[in-house]
């Protein structure tokens, strides 16, 4: 398996980075050398980073949280529809509108917005519509499916955020620092690692190379829902004795009561665990 996952990455040119003159010192660790005028990645790095990657992965889809899969450029677009959307995950495709995380709230506030034009639809109104009215509500239907139709299902904050290219997504990539959120990221040698928790050294140019690493980031998140599914069985199979109260008992009164307020997972921070991964 490790010798095939070697040879897919040698086969997609995921080696060849950029030209020696544009360049990013910081990458120097991740290089093994230059030829004609372009730098080589080494190999051992970008394999590395990747198998990191994949088992931190596996552990926060474990823990319940989700990943947010992020390539604008037209070589990831496809590779991130298809392959993300096999595993049921989140990614942003089209321009990364500001705000996406810090400003949540009003991003799913635009969901719901397009979820009651659907409704519009579905249920035959425009017919009651001027066709003025009509084009309009469309046209604004398109444009919010067109920008969030990747993140449409994503009704919390992610636990992690997988990039391609931070120097083109780098708003993105400053949004997910702020809150907290880990980021493990594709990096060409005209990069800078010190954006990523988690540094994947490769070439992010090549449509290749980055479905190599999408499909094994994909593998390492069908993984993770696995585990999930396996702690959400055995949580199941627990005593129902334990936490207090049965059959309408009344708990200990030692025992510690817990708010009834709900939670706000818009303002959750994805973040305790960056600093485990460096």
């Amino acid at each position: 398996m490790a010798s095939q996952l070697v040879s897919d990455l040698i086969e997609s040119g995921i080696h060849f980075g950029q030209r020696s003159a544009g360049w990013n010192p910081k990458m120097a660790p991740y290089i093994w050398g230059k030829r004609n005028g372009i730098h080589i990645i080494d190999i051992k790095e970008t394999i590395k980073g990747l198998l990191l990657a994949k088992k931190f992965i596996a552990r926060v889809v474990a823990d319940g949280k989700d990943v947010c899969f992020v390539g604008t450029k037209r070589q990831a677009r496809g590779v991130l529809e298809q392959r993300v959307t096999d595993v049921k995950m989140h990614y942003v495709t089209e321009r990364w509108l500001g705000g996406t995380f810090t400003n949540f709230r009003t991003i799913r506030s635009r969901l719901k917005r397009l979820e009651e034009i659907e409704a519009i639809q579905e249920s035959g109104a425009f017919a009651n519509y001027s066709k003025k009215m009509e084009s309009q509500l469309k046209r604004e239907m398109t444009k919010i499916k067109t920008n969030l139709e990747g993140i449409r299902h994503m009704d919390k904050l992610p636990g992690v955020m997988v990039v391609i290219d931070v120097k083109r997504e780098m708003n993105a990539v400053n949004e997910a620092r702020k809150l907290g959120i880990p980021t493990i990221c594709l990096i060409d040698t005209d990069g800078d690692p010190d954006l990523a928790d988690i540094a994947i050294p490769g070439n992010d140019d090549s449509m290749r190379s980055i479905d190599v690493i999408i499909r094994e980031l994909c593998l390492a998140v069908s993984e993770g829902k696995t585990m999930r599914a396996a702690k959400t069985a055995d949580a199941s199979g627990a005593d129902p004795t334990a936490g207090g109260q049965l059959g309408g008992d009344k708990a200990d009164k030692g025992a510690p009561r817990r708010s009834s307020r709900p939670q706000n997972n818009y303002g959750e921070k994805a973040g305790s665990e960056p600093a485990a991964v460096k």
